[in-house]
C-alpha cells in the first residue's frame, strides 16, 4: 500500500500546482477588463444568440469557479464573479460553458457519450475501490476465489471511470476551442484579451488532464495488485 499512498500523494501535488496555477491566471486575467463593456452574462447570452439557441437560460450561481452546463434543464451556470464581471477571465469561462451548450445543440458525440456514462459512473466511482481492497483482503493477489472475481468487478467498474476521465478531455477542450473561435471571429475581444482568455483556458484544461492521468495511474497500480503484481509489504 506505500506505493499506492506514494502516488497518490505526488499526484495531488501535481494536482495541487495546476490548481494554484489556474487561480492566479483566473485573477490575473480578472484584471484585464475588455473593452466592449460586457459582462459574463452578456458574453454568454450573445454567444447563444448567435449560435440561434433560445432555449438555455443563463443564470448566476453561488461560488468560485463553479460554472457549468447543465444539459437537464438547459442552464449556463455562471459563478457570480463570472456572471456579473467584465474582464477576460469571465469572457473566457463563459464562452466555455456556452460551448457545452453549444455542443448539446449539435449533439456532439463526444458529451452524448459523457452524458450516458454519468448515471454508471456515479455508481462506480463509489464502489470500485471499496471491492477491489475487499477482494485483495479475500485473496486476490493469488488468483483464486471469489476475491479474486469481486476485485476484478472492482476494477471494471474503476475503468469505466477511468475511461469517463479520458472521455471528458475532448469535451472540455471541443468547448474552449468552440469558445475561442466564437469570441475571435465576432471580434469580442482585443487581441490582448483574446490571448488572456486563452492562457486562462489552456490551465483550466489541464486540471482534466491531471485528473485523467491520475485515474489511469490508480487503475494500473491496483490492476497490478490483483493480478499478481509486486505488493509493498
Amino acid at each position: 500500500m506505500l506505493g499506492y499512498y506514494i502516488l497518490i500523494g505526488l499526484i495531488a501535488l501535481v494536482s495541487f500546482a495546476v490548481s494554484s496555477k489556474l487561480k492566479s491566471k483566473f485573477d490575473e486575467y480578472s484584471h484585464l477588463h475588455l473593452r466592449n463593456g460586457m459582462s459574463g452574462a452578456e458574453i454568454a447570452t450573445q454567444m447563444l444568440n448567435d449560435h440561434g439557441i433560445y432555449d438555455v437560460k443563463v443564470i448566476s450561481t453561488p461560488g468560485q469557479l463553479t460554472d457549468h452546463y447543465n444539459p437537464t434543464d438547459k442552464t449556463v451556470n455562471l459563478s457570480e464573479g463570472v456572471y456579473n464581471q467584465r474582464n477576460a477571465a469571465a469572457a473566457a469561462v463563459a464562452a466555455h460553458e456556452c460551448g457545452h451548450a453549444v455542443q448539446h445543440a449539435t449533439a456532439y458525440n463526444m458529451l452524448q457519450l459523457r452524458s450516458q456514462l454519468v448515471p454508471i459512473v456515479n455508481i462506480a466511482s463509489g464502489m470500485s475501490q471499496w471491492l477491489i481492497i475487499g477482494g485483495l483482503i479475500l485473496g486476490a493477489a493469488a488468483g483464486l476465489g471469489l476475491g479474486f472475481y469481486i476485485a476484478v468487478a472492482g476494477l471494471v467498474l474503476m475503468a469505466i471511470a477511468t475511461a469517463f476521465s479520458f472521455i471528458t478531455l475532448p469535451v472540455e477542450y471541443d468547448a474552449s476551442n468552440r469558445a475561442l473561435a466564437w469570441l475571435k471571429n465576432k471580434n469580442m475581444v482585443s487581441q490582448q484579451e483574446y490571448a488572456g482568455a486563452e492562457d486562462a483556458l489552456k490551465w483550466a484544461a489541464r486540471t482534466y488532464v491531471v485528473a485523467a492521468i491520475g485515474a489511469l495511474a490508480s487503475l494500473l497500480y491496483w490492476a497490478l495488485q490483483v493480478f499478481g503484481g509486486s505488493r509493498d509489504e
